[in-house]
């Protein structure tokens, strides 16, 4: 089994700290990785239940707050529909993936996942301004 590190960064400078999910397999395309990470961000948040959700994307009935999205409403968040929010994100341009050093595209690109490798999730911030 190999471990992928995933890494949040923004154009701003901003930089997550990374965390670790075992990945069985040695390729995935990245629709399925994308599709792993969030459900383990839901999963986590409900074993935690934190006042903020940290994850990829911000969930439907949230405000962003200073490290995450604060939901209006304590409740459940499904798995499935912050999966389609994060793949229609990515095909948005809401954040670019890399693997080690080299961008993924395509949402069925299959990416080669070597034992440690980090992935970082590149979220794209607007300017403001001009």
């Amino acid at each position: 089994m190999g471990m992928v590190t995933f890494v949040d960064e923004t154009t701003a400078g901003g930089r997550g700290d990374g965390w670790v999910l075992e990945i069985a397999e040695e390729r995935l395309a990245l629709r399925e990785l994308i599709r792993r990470r969030v459900f383990q961000e839901v999963a986590e948040y409900h074993a935690k239940r934190p006042e903020v959700f940290q994850g990829l994307v911000q969930p439907e009935g949230a405000e962003r707050a200073l490290n995450g999205y604060a939901l209006r409403t304590p409740r459940r968040i499904d798995p499935e529909k912050q999966t389609e929010l994060a793949l229609k994100a990515f095909e948005r341009n809401g954040f670019l993936v890399l693997v080690g050093d080299r961008q993924v595209v395509g949402l069925d690109e299959e990416i080669v996942l070597p034992l440690g490798v980090e992935v970082t999730f590149l979220k794209l911030v607007a300017l403001v301004g001009g």
